[in-house]
């Protein structure tokens, strides 16, 4: 990198001492990519002083001994030798001086030096213009790397103020991360948008990274609606998993969950959706569309294949969801599963409901017990309700009756507890009375 770069200013050097009007490039662009859009012709040619030959070759010493010797110390202390000749020499031969100085500095690493080696070279006047230009482009950069990003946008835009066309897109870009990363976002928003629309109406395709930073500054606006537009455009130009994701993330941000939901198909169909999170996400939206089978089984597979962690929140969902798609058989055992691992009595209570429904009532009298013993329920007369119920229909009335007694005793159960208490009662001296008279015959 090193012997590249410095061989590179050794030949700008000589052509330099060749011709004052040229310019130097850039050691950290190149400056057909910096000055594209300069129309020298147009203007008025700068006066610049030529580059004598005794400090060219003071110059290329420093640059022989940071090239060939690899001896970066030795290299600036020739370039402080030439320095403390300063006043002695002209603008151009300054600002060629203080180029290597930062050339020297940004190749070992040392950015605070370089930037301010950097500074210097634009500040000596007059020195050609595409030379200044480069060198306040590399400024911008640098600045930007460094998280200067006010004196970013200060040398960008001392950067257009010598230019004589339109603002290149790079430009923008680079006011844009830098107004990004100042919070600017109403400022960031328009040079990303601008810098996208320019290079889209030359036919180009915009850059990923450009893309990214702009989806990031509507998100900050709280702009979903442009958020994801953007990512219908990245996914149609780049095809990545994590953008379909995001994208049906944003459609579910807007209230459009029908589309989330189809992306995430789609996204799962081309097998995209392979994370837990994912999976989890899309077995909720099938949930919420009433389709609970299709998220049970993605759920139950990814189990399987050992992407979900059977764990109390996905096997607490599994079992819902099997519940709500009336597969019970499968239900039960989930929901065992995870009330095992819960601390509360919650998930108890709920299987409880589930075993008194299917008629397994000792089952259900088991969990139920559980719920108590383990507590903190939400409506813990519910608990007794159930129990009682299920002992009524193991034809055991007196202890149901005394469960539907602790159901009413809590306010939210207390009206269906007494419904049943009464119900019970009557088949309580029924069955006492059918007793008492094949007792008596």
């Amino acid at each position: 990198m090193m012997r590249k770069q410095t061989n590179t200013l050794l030949s700008a050097l000589a052509f330099a001492f060749a011709s004052a009007t040229v310019s130097v490039p850039s050691m950290l662009v190149a400056s057909d990519a910096v000055a594209q859009e300069q129309k020298a012709s147009e203007k008025k040619t700068r006066r610049v002083p030529t580059l004598r030959g005794k400090v060219y070759e003071q110059l290329a010493r420093a640059q022989t001994a940071a090239d060939e010797a690899g001896d970066v110390e030795e290299a600036i202390s020739i370039l402080k030798e030439v320095e403390d000749k300063a006043d002695s020499m002209n603008a151009y031969e300054k600002a060629m001086m203080y180029n290597f100085f930062g050339f020297i500095y940004y190749n070992n690493e040392d950015y605070t030096k370089a930037l301010e080696s950097f500074a210097k070279v634009v500040e000596q006047q007059p020195i050609p213009e595409k030379f200044e230009m480069t060198t306040l482009f590399s400024l911008a950069q640098l600045n930007l790397m460094q998280g200067n990003y006010d004196d970013t946008i200060t040398y960008l835009e001392r950067w257009e103020s010598l230019n004589t066309g339109p603002v290149p897109v790079k430009n923008k870009v680079i006011k844009a991360q830098a107004y990004y990363q100042n919070k600017h976002y109403d400022e960031a928003a328009m040079w990303i948008s601008e810098a996208v629309a320019d290079h889209e109406a030359e036919g180009m395709i915009p850059d990923e990274g450009w893309l990214i930073l702009q989806r990031a500054i509507f998100y900050e606006l709280k702009q979903p609606q442009k958020v994801k537009d953007v990512l219908i455009k990245m996914v149609k130009l780049f095809d990545e998993p994590k953008y379909w994701i995001q994208l049906a993330g944003m459609y579910g941000e807007l209230g459009e969950e029908r589309k989330q939901l189809a992306i995430m198909e789609t996204a799962y169909q081309r097998g995209f959706v392979n994370t837990s999170a994912d999976v989890f996400n899309m077995a909720q939206l099938y949930y919420y569309h009433r389709v609970p089978y299709k998220g049970a089984k993605l759920m139950e597979q990814a189990m399987n294949d050992g992407v979900l962690e059977k764990n109390l929140r996905n096997l607490k969902f599994l079992g819902q969801s099997w519940s709500l798609a009336k597969e019970q058989d499968k239900a039960i055992p989930v929901m065992m599963q995870a009330a095992e691992l819960s601390e509360d009595g919650e998930l108890d209570a709920q299987l409880a409901q589930i075993l008194l429904n299917e008629e397994r009532f000792d089952d259900a009298i088991a969990a139920a017990d559980r719920a108590v013993e383990k507590g903190e329920l939400r409506n813990p007369g519910l608990v007794y309700l159930i129990k009682g119920m299920a002992l009524y229909n193991k034809k055991q009335y007196a202890l149901a009756l005394n469960q539907l007694a602790e159901a009413e005793k809590h306010q939210k159960s207390r009206a269906m507890a007494q419904q049943w208490k009464q119900f019970v009662q009557g088949e309580k001296r029924q069955a006492d009375a059918i007793a008492a008279e094949l007792g008596a015959s």
